[in-house]
């Protein structure tokens, strides 16, 4: 190793044992500070004439200032701030410390003329004593910054930023990337997404026009690109698809109710998620409807623990029910979003209650307890191979489950019953999707024959709940990947959890009762292509720092999904979001007969018998990449056999 690197290393060093130099240190240097604006003010009282100074007099001067000044400094930490991290705050507290502690001085200074004392101060130079020390402790601290900063930065790499927004919170986000020790950024340019203030010079930026961003990375290195400003979801979209285009890493600045004491920390500062991206319009809810239908009323959310669920729970918070009853069966969950409404939200009418909606006794004790007059029904098994894998269970959860609680709904006379379905459930080609088109079936005929409004909503995977693609591409992206598809053309319907929830309760105001409610999903998405767009917001390389593994289609899995049965088609409602499936109608009688021989094979153990007789029960349920399909086979052949037997007979 040279002298050079020796000497460079030894500096920063030193410069970073300094910048956590011990209180005592700072206290001492800050008294020296006291001391010699005395002795300067004293020098320029007397217009630098050194020979006509009373040195004795200036000494009592010292000793009566330097205590006053010393206890101002104990009272007001002014030596606690780490130097490193000198901040305006630290600024504004000495420059505090000091008009507190000069005020104390005229006050005795007061009281020694009134006295006749000769220890009277003039005050010119008391005030020209506080300037000159408030200049000293300052500066000191300042300085102190800069060199720590600029040493430390010739040791790290600079990183050029772009910073998108040229107001107040553009430049904290600047501020908060100068003030980052842990890395050197260098701000070259802010972006002003308005097109007002092109041209102009921030702080020694300059301001460029929202259109000059492919231009800035094509012409320059550019490493980050910080969103510091709300902006529309059309021109977010449209500043991220350039940055990806150039492989440039895109970060957000966050609300600022998430900032930690009102200060905005470049850890903060996070990379963009591809939820973001994805949100569509703000949903415009019939609020006066939903009020006066959740206003004072008792509202039972059954897997309220859930991702869905405990969302549909935050929202229907703001509409005053007189109860919220969060039913799950999962307890650590339950328990968090119990502390979520107490600590986040201020809100106590709701209740607490663990239990299994297959278990029918537990279920009814809810229903008698509290007599809900909304059901919001969310519980379900939802992972595709692992309700291949286990179709019994499924089928007690999303249908015999249903059953108990549309069952009890109907009982003890709710007013409204809202099921969370899914895509799956058209056209089904694995069970998790059958058993939710059989629960579907079961309270449209039910609603025929009962006062309480059955209505059934309809969607597709939403981003960030538990099991969705999105956590798991993270998690693979953070440990180095590979991230694992099962197919290269696989396509999904994705929207956010709170839209999906507030479809959800919009569409519990639009539903009379047997209705199908299906929602505007937008344009199906490539999940590689997902993948893909994650990996180059995450700042990696496709194929180069993360590859993508296809696995092939796993059990039950098809590569497209649909919103509508062949059969059926849709109808406009009043909200543009929501569309009304035209489904056919079952008898009540007939599918109860039904699941009561799906309870009796569930009995018997017989998983090829229950699968069968939930494929008699929805016909258009086709097994795919699944064991199952041999079932599908024999039906078909036996459906041929019938055929060929009628026209021999004919």
């Amino acid at each position: 190793m040279n002298n050079f690197v020796v000497n460079r290393i030894g500096r920063v060093y030193v410069l970073k044992k300094f910048s956590y130099t011990p209180r005592a240190a700072i206290f001492c240097i800050d008294l020296i500070f006291s001391v010699l604006a005395v002795l300067f003010a004293g020098i320029l009282f007397e217009n630098f004439q050194m020979s006509t100074i009373n040195w004795t007099r200036l000494g009592e001067i010292v000793l009566i200032i330097t205590p006053i000044r010393a206890l101002s400094f104990w009272l007001g930490k002014t030596y606690s701030g780490i130097i490193r991290y000198t901040g305006t705050e630290d600024v504004f507290r000495i420059f505090g410390v000091l008009i507190l502690g000069e005020l104390t001085i005229l006050l005795s200074n007061a009281f020694f003329f009134l006295a006749g004392s000769s220890l009277f101060i003039p005050l010119s130079l008391l005030l020209t004593e506080c300037m000159i020390l408030t200049f000293m402790m300052t500066i000191f601290r300042l300085l102190t910054k800069m060199v720590f900063v600029q040493y430390l930065g010739e040791r790290q790499s600079k990183q050029n930023v772009i910073i998108c927004g040229n107001d107040e919170y553009g430049l904290m986000a600047k501020h908060a990337l100068d003030n980052d020790l842990e890395a050197s950024y260098h701000v070259i340019a802010f972006l002003d997404v308005n097109d007002r203030k092109m041209g102009k010079i921030l702080e020694g930026v300059k301001i460029y026009k929202s259109t000059a961003l492919s231009y800035l990375l094509r012409n320059h290195t550019i490493d980050k690109v910080v969103i510091a400003k709300k902006i529309s979801q059309e021109k977010k979209n449209y500043l991220v698809n350039i940055c990806l285009k150039y492989n440039t890493t895109v970060l957000e600045v966050p609300q600022f109710n998430n900032w930690i004491n009102g200060d905005l920390n470049v850890k903060r500062i996070k990379n963009i998620k591809i939820e973001d991206l994805l949100n569509r319009d703000i949903i415009e809810l019939d609020e006066m409807g939903l009020r006066k239908q959740l206003l004072n009323k008792a509202v039972l959310v059954t897997g309220a623990a859930g991702s869905i669920g405990s969302e549909i729970v935050r929202q229907l918070i703001k509409f005053k029910p007189s109860k919220i009853i969060l039913f799950d069966e999962a307890e650590s969950p339950l328990y968090d979003i119990q502390l979520e409404i107490y600590e986040q939200y201020y809100f106590d009418d709701f209740a607490i209650e663990l239990g299994d909606v297959r278990d029918e006794r537990r279920v009814e004790e809810v229903f008698v307890k509290y007599r809900p007059d909304v059901v919001y029904h969310a519980a379900a098994y939802k992972h595709v191979p692992m309700m291949e894998l286990l179709p019994i269970e499924g089928i007690k959860t999303n249908v015999l489950g249903t059953k108990n609680v549309a069952d009890l709904a109907v009982k003890y006379e709710c007013d409204r019953f809202v099921m969370i379905s899914t895509d799956k459930a058209v056209n089904p080609t694995n069970i998790m999707g059958c058993t939710k088109r059989i629960a579907e079936i079961y309270i449209q005929s039910l609603n025929r024959t009962s006062k309480t409004a059955f209505i059934t909503t309809r969607f597709g995977n939403v981003l960030g709940s538990n099991g969705s693609v999105i956590p798991r591409f993270a998690k693979q992206i953070e440990s180095g990947g590979p991230i694992t598809v099962t197919h290269p053309e696989i396509t999904r319907f994705f929207m956010t959890i709170p839209e999906a929830c507030l479809l959800v309760l919009q569409a519990g105001v639009l539903g009379e009762g047997g209705e199908i409610f299906v929602f505007d999903m937008g344009e199906s998405v490539k999940i590689v292509d997902l993948a893909r767009r994650m990996i180059k917001l995450y700042g990696y390389e496709v194929g180069k720092d993360i590859h993508i593994v296809f696995t092939g289609l796993r059990p039950g899995e098809k590569l497209y999904e649909e919103v509508l049965n062949i059969q059926e088609t849709t109808l406009p409602t009043p909200h543009s979001r929501i569309k009304r499936a035209k489904v056919r109608e079952y008898d009540i009688g007939k599918v109860k007969l039904e699941i009561d021989g799906l309870i009796r094979a569930i009995d018997k153990g017989d998983v090829f018998g229950v699968v069968k007789k939930m494929k008699l029960m929805v016909p258009e349920y086709k097994s795919q990449n699944s064991v199952y399909e041999e079932i599908d086979f024999q039906l078909e052949a036996r459906r041929i056999s019938k055929t060929v037997k009628r026209l021999v007979e004919a």
